[in-house]
């Protein structure tokens, strides 16, 4: 392969991945062998990686356009990518790429289709399963229990049942992976391949078949955060949401179980993604291609004592995210774990770069390319993330059915969004290495040390002795409005009327 020539390219996205369960970040209960290699040997893992926001869509559309969500709104589950916005999918589209997209949106209107973003919006020929054993599509629930039982949210399914003689419990995400692998296998001849992957696991319900079921050893999971840890003043979310799940009387035995599902989840997905990469391998374009791996945000875990996750809290088991990047091997690489601050945004810049593109727009991403070279060994100074909404903002509050009625899962959330108390305030956050600070409209403002505190369990922003560290944070706070507060059009408009 030559340089000048486009490499084929893989966003490889799964949902709600937290970035802490990987085996080559020192977890001793993860099991991740694929990505563990593909790090080990042809790419760089990013420790630090952090998305614009803890939700789906908001996330999405920012990584999908290197604007943070504050640029033109995108802060909601139901504010997504117009069709005069940049989406990295249709850039890559309209400079000749062959674009294939398998699996979930949350990032364009589905009423404007997908002609614009994509060749192929796929859907496969064999129908899959309900996902998670039917939870989200009419199926048996009865896992949940009884309302107001400490099993009604929790989102616990546990071990899903295989058909006698299955290999996989064949939901949308298999379908979707074996559909990429016949793409791969077919690519076309004329034109370089691009395929986004967006499928759901590991996003709760907590669920998953065998052999990953077994796979986890549980006395092996890091500590807990739990709930009896944190002072006191945190914010009002954390709290409202613990008494509506109602799951505060849970033992440590039933809180390992759910986090046992979660790693499961993440093995499932890491040994569909190592299919993908021997896909590549056999097609005979594995070097050619630059391989993203990355999730749209985190989950709790148990981790607060909180299960799924929030709008407008930043702790870091939900802005941290894992992100790997396998260059096309032409690409000077310096294999293995990169400790710099990096940020969802940056996504698009460094595919533009790969792929040869110039935007045409204003973005705030930056290329990792210097980072993945072992050129450079920092690339931010801090990272950002938002969301939330302000008093009377009552289109931003996300009500919907799936969270109005008491009977569906995210009755908990949805209700505390809906709430004109502080709960639901606009927040930001700002991430330093050693210091976090989160700035609430409604309620007390947030300051970790997480140099002493990496669970971020006391809240020290009364605490005299950082008074200097938080004058800085906030400083940078308006730095970072002031610099990314608007994105003005390349293209002027004309000020002269025409002659008749």
């Amino acid at each position: 392969m030559t340089k000048k020539k486009k490499p084929y390219i893989i966003l490889f996205n799964p949902d709600q991945w937290r970035g802490d369960v990987l085996g080559h970040m020192g977890n001793p209960a993860a099991v991740t062998p694929n990505l563990d290699e593909i790090t080990r040997e042809d790419g760089v893992s990013f420790r630090n990686a952090f998305c614009q926001n803890p939700v789906c869509t908001p996330s999405r559309c920012s990584f999908m356009s290197g604007w943070y969500p504050h640029v033109r709104g995108h802060r909601t589950m139901y504010h997504m990518m117009s069709e005069e916005e940049p989406v990295l999918l249709k850039t890559l589209k309209n400079n000749g790429y062959h674009v294939w997209w398998g699996g979930k949106n949350d990032l364009v209107p589905s009423e404007n289709g997908f002609d614009e973003y994509c060749d192929i919006k796929y859907v496969p020929e064999n129908q899959p399963k309900p996902m998670f054993g039917g939870i989200f599509d009419g199926g048996e629930d009865s896992w949940r229990g009884l309302p107001g039982s400490d099993t009604y949210y929790s989102f616990l399914v546990g071990k899903l049942e295989k058909e006698q003689g299955e290999a996989y419990y064949y939901d949308s995400d298999w379908a979707n992976i074996f559909g990429a692998i016949e793409q791969i296998k077919n690519a076309p001849e004329d034109k370089p391949l691009c395929i986004y992957l967006p499928i759901l696991y590991p996003h709760p319900p907590y669920a998953v078949e065998d052999p990953w079921y077994s796979m986890i050893d549980k006395s092996r999971l890091p500590k807990r955060i739990k709930a009896n840890d944190l002072s006191e003043d945190m914010p009002s979310m954390l709290a409202g949401l613990r008494e509506r799940y109602n799951m505060e009387g849970w033992s440590e035995e039933r809180w390992t179980e759910l986090r046992s599902v979660y790693y499961s989840m993440c093995a499932r997905v890491d040994y569909q993604f190592g299919l993908l990469m021997q896909a590549l391998k056999e097609a005979g374009i594995y070097d050619d291609t630059a391989v993203f791996f990355f999730s749209d945000h985190g989950d709790f875990t148990g981790d607060y004592g909180l299960v799924e996750k929030t709008q407008n809290t930043f702790q870091d088991c939900l802005t941290r995210v894992p992100f790997i990047v396998k260059p096309p091997a032409h690409h000077q690489i310096k294999p293995g774990i990169s400790d710099a601050l990096i940020e969802l945004v940056d996504l698009a810049a460094t595919v533009h770069e790969m792929a040869g593109i110039e935007a045409d727009y204003t973005h705030f991403g930056q290329s990792l390319s210097p980072l993945i070279a072992g050129i450079k060994e920092e690339h931010r100074e801090a990272v950002f993330c938002e969301g939330g909404r302000m008093h009377g903002e009552y289109h931003c509050n996300e009500s919907a059915p799936a969270n109005e009625d008491t009977s569906m899962l995210y009755w908990p959330r949805g209700e505390m969004q809906r709430s004109e108390g502080p709960e639901h305030t606009k927040a930001t956050m700002i991430r330093t290495k050693d210091y976090k600070y989160v700035k609430r409209m409604y309620e007390e403002d947030e300051l970790y040390d997480l140099t002493q505190d990496p669970g971020e369990t006391t809240n020290r922003i009364n605490d005299p002795n950082l008074t200097s560290i938080l004058f800085d944070l906030k400083e940078k706070m308006l730095d970072f409005y002031q610099e990314t507060c608007d994105v003005v059009p390349h293209r002027r408009s004309s000020r002269e009327a025409k002659a008749h």
